[in-house]
């Protein structure tokens, strides 16, 4: 049975750690995902920029099946939300909001995760049909401004990412993040160039930790 799309957010919420790879190559895709899997990360985001990144993600989802959530990143058009979902993408993550790319996410049943900046886009990008709203970029913002933004709206679901690390993941879970999309903190570039699985296993099992301490708080 697929899983369904009620399932996949579930998964992802709990987790509350989404793996953003910006992989040099798709044939090292699957040893990252396995070693994020061996740490407790099951959402594995494939961004556009990886060479024949549908292709990637049409491997993680026949290889892994249930046990990872395969996303697709830096989904900048509908044509390409198609063919990711396609390929199996559950998620459709944007640095930006276009409504058509959103229109199509739900149209095939998966979930829409649209990036937007200011309290107006969010609400506009939360209004067309968005699932979650990526907060992009993150960095310059802080937890605080989650906490600014879901005060007037709390029925808001929000994801930060940008400058998302070990040390401010915890920060914005408490702030009232769904979950963080953690890049190099947690797949570095030299572990990916070295095959150095068992340090994307550690980072994993830590930044699940990391949310974890903070939503017990």
């Amino acid at each position: 049975m697929p899983i369904t799309k009620e399932q996949a957010y579930a998964r992802i919420a709990d987790a509350g750690v989404v793996a953003v790879i910006r992989a040099p190559s798709k044939d090292v895709l699957l040893d990252i995902a396995n070693a994020l899997l061996a740490g407790g990360v099951p959402a594995i985001e494939v961004t556009m920029s990886t060479p024949k990144a549908i292709a990637g993600i049409e491997m993680l989802a026949d290889k892994l099946g249930d046990k990872a959530i395969v996303v697709v990143g830096t989904c900048l058009d509908a044509a390409t939300a198609r063919d990711a979902i396609a390929a199996g993408a559950q998620f459709v993550v944007s640095p930006a909001f276009d409504p058509q790319v959103v229109e199509t996410t739900r149209r095939y049943g998966k979930i829409s995760v649209p990036g937007a900046y200011t309290p107006t886009e969010i609400l506009r990008a939360w209004t067309a049909g968005a699932d979650v709203v990526k907060v992009f970029p993150a960095t310059t913002l802080g937890p605080g401004y989650f906490k600014d933004i879901l005060a007037p709206l709390p029925q808001l679901k929000l994801t930060p990412t940008g400058g998302v690390d070990i040390k401010t993941t915890p920060e914005w879970i408490k702030a009232g993040a769904v979950c963080v999309g953690a890049g190099t903190a947690l797949v570095p570039k030299d572990a990916m160039a070295k095959s150095d699985w068992n340090t994307i296993t550690s980072n994993a099992r830590a930044f699940i930790e990391a949310v974890k301490s903070a939503r017990a708080k």
